[in-house]
């Protein structure tokens, strides 16, 4: 397939949508038309931050349909309605085996060509062969399909919490990551789920979502919050849904003597924190990182969407087309009235 498309790139000079060359299909790739890519929080980190992964690529969470096939390609046609997942680990080195997906050698090389905001992107043999793309069914609309990678992640997160029913949660940075740790710590059966942040229109969605407490704390105590929430022990997780350094002093106290305080947020390269060693020491405070989603998590992510065990469309507030891509991010960068936002095809 020769001519050209649109494509929304990240360089030195900032954000532009440029006309670039269709990428050319090899024998094990697959050509995919973007129907729909949500913007997540490292895209603005990239662009408004100090991201530490090397990658400039913007639009990781894109749904499509499949435009051209590789001639090796099998079980995936022409017109199939796909998710793709951009980063596919190898499944056999060292941290394949040891269940640290993330951490494989070949997990950031894996990306998709040039990215998720363009009007087509390449999907390279190794994600196709290595089960990172997943046809889907009619029912599951392209939007919903763009929040399985951002719904994934936040499954790792929670299962790395070892979360189990009965427990109280906090979520600290309630955009669209942490509306999802919501949704999934009710769904998982926790007791309270305490949401918090500063926006007052992201506090009132954690709320209509399944939030038990939404509180502010540039005017509340969160702490006297959340021991009073709990019979004065603290939260058994708290997970840090932003990369504000401040958030995590905070998680820190409310969480109960061997609680955990799960890092999901991505924050920026080179910040710093002190830590009383001792206090974590002899309260048994656990701190647990979790950085971005497998495929194992991705179908597990599917199959909640597509079993409609909890309802993700609702989180989607703003869509933009690709030929206003930058005013999606500005927006989504704003936040002052947003929670996710997607851009769809141009």
């Amino acid at each position: 397939m020769y001519g050209r498309m649109k494509a929304v790139l990240l360089d030195e000079n900032g954000v532009s949508i440029r006309d670039i060359p269709i990428p050319e299909v090899g024998e094990g790739d697959i050509l995919v038309k973007m129907r729909a890519c949500g913007l997540c929080g490292s895209d603005i980190e990239k662009v408004y931050g100090r991201y530490g992964v090397v990658s400039r690529r913007l639009g990781h969470e894109p749904a499509g349909e499949v435009v051209a096939v590789g001639k090796n390609v099998k079980d995936i046609r022409v017109g199939d309605r796909v998710f793709v997942h951009h980063h596919v680990p190898c499944y056999s080195c060292y941290y394949c085996s040891h269940g640290d997906y993330t951490m494989c050698e070949h997990y950031q090389r894996s990306n998709i060509e040039p990215c998720g905001l363009a009007e087509l992107f390449l999907v390279p043999e190794w994600n196709v062969a290595r089960g990172g793309v997943i046809v889907l069914p009619e029912h599951v609309t392209f939007e919903e399909a763009a929040m399985i990678e951002p719904l994934a992640c936040c499954i790792k997160a929670l299962s790395a919490s070892s979360m189990t029913k009965g427990d109280n949660v906090a979520i600290l940075g309630v955009g669209p990551a942490g509306i999802m740790h919501i949704m999934l710590a009710k769904l998982n059966g926790a007791e309270k789920v305490i949401a918090l942040d500063v926006n007052e229109f992201r506090l009132g969605f954690a709320s209509r979502v399944g939030a038990d407490i939404s509180v502010n704390i540039s005017k509340d105590d969160p702490v006297q919050i959340a021991r009073e929430s709990t019979e004065q022990r603290g939260v058994d997780i708290a997970i840090v849904a932003t990369g504000n350094v401040n958030a995590v002093y905070t998680a820190l106290k409310i969480v109960r003597r061997g609680g955990k305080v799960v890092l999901f947020g991505v924050p920026s390269k080179g910040i710093s924190m002190q830590l009383d060693l001792n206090h974590l020491f002899n309260n048994e405070i656990k701190i647990i990182p979790s950085l971005a989603a497998s495929d194992h998590d991705t179908r597990k992510a599917f199959n909640i969407i597509e079993r409609r065990e909890i309802d993700i469309a609702r989180i989607i507030t703003h869509r933009f087309r690709l030929d206003y891509a930058i005013e999606a991010i500005e927006h989504a960068h704003r936040a002052s009235d947003a929670m996710k936002v997607i851009v769809t095809e141009g």
